[in-house]
């Protein structure tokens, strides 16, 4: 029962220590979360002791750690609470590996054997499949004499062939491709020259991100030494925008020139 109380006393402690800073500096979560280019739920279940909403553990104390240091708390201590307040798992209950029948692996390698026939006849017959390309008939044929055996067979196959060459889908006319890889975890948001948002999330780290717009594109981005950019296949290179606190915000042209994003004049 006492652990049960200390538990839920340094949950709140952690929500009620990040609200009245907060508040001390005369923030919104709405404005705090513009300030570290996150959504602002992350800050709302920061303050609610909601921690299970941001996911992992790796993922809180990141959000924590980051928020403390906007408002002026003590992120040491706040970890220190929010290791307390977590509780430890039950190894007892982690269920022992136990070694795959033989039978298993036999069925695996049967698999795979099979996988790799499949891949070799479809390979051979991707192959062989131009030499069966019929030859161009000849237009001057004998007055009544039949049709070639497989002429009608053979132009169908043509016309396939055609239609499918030329029906490619080509990317959208005045648009440009943008690809994020993330090597850490990092915020990301992206918004077309007509300020449409094309993406908005946090990113795990090893993953990627692949949207399409017309330029300019606004990016903003939260730990930029952690994201590799391209434009249309190139690299853009954001030395020089990239923020002490690790944020960018940039605008790309059509030919991966990136730009600071002019200051917003606080409205009055």
């Amino acid at each position: 029962m006492a652990t049960s109380e200390a538990v839920g006393g340094a949950r709140e402690r952690i929500g009620a220590r990040l609200r009245s800073a907060r508040e001390a500096r005369g923030l919104t979560t709405l404005q705090a979360a513009e300030k570290l280019h996150v959504d602002p739920r992350i800050l709302e279940a920061l303050e609610a002791e909601d921690f299970a909403a941001l996911g992992a553990a790796v993922y809180v104390r990141g959000h924590l750690r980051r928020y403390a240091e906007l408002i002026g708390e003590a992120p040491a201590e706040l970890q220190s609470l929010y290791t307390a307040a977590t509780p430890a798992p039950d190894l007892t209950r982690i269920p022992h590996h136990t070694p795959p029948a033989r039978s298993a692996r036999l069925l695996a390698l049967a698999l795979l054997l099979l996988v790799g026939i499949a891949v070799v006849g479809l390979v051979w017959w991707l192959l062989t499949l131009p030499a069966a390309k019929p030859q161009p008939v000849s237009a001057e044929l004998p007055a009544g004499a039949p049709n070639p055996p497989g002429s009608a067979s053979a132009a169908r196959l043509m016309t396939a062939v055609e239609a499918q060459s030329g029906g490619g889908g080509a990317a959208a006319a005045g648009e440009v491709q943008l690809a994020l890889r993330f090597s850490e975890l990092s915020w990301v948001a992206v918004y077309d020259g007509s300020g449409r948002r094309l993406e908005e999330g946090l990113n795990a780290p090893d993953s990627t991100r692949t949207v399409s717009g017309a330029p300019p594109l606004k990016v903003v981005i939260g730990n930029a030494p952690g994201v590799a950019v391209q434009l249309n296949g190139r690299k853009v290179a954001l030395e020089g925008l990239v923020h002490r606190d690790g944020t960018a915000r940039f605008l790309l042209d059509g030919s991966g020139h990136a730009a600071p994003v002019p200051p917003v004049v606080a409205r009055q």
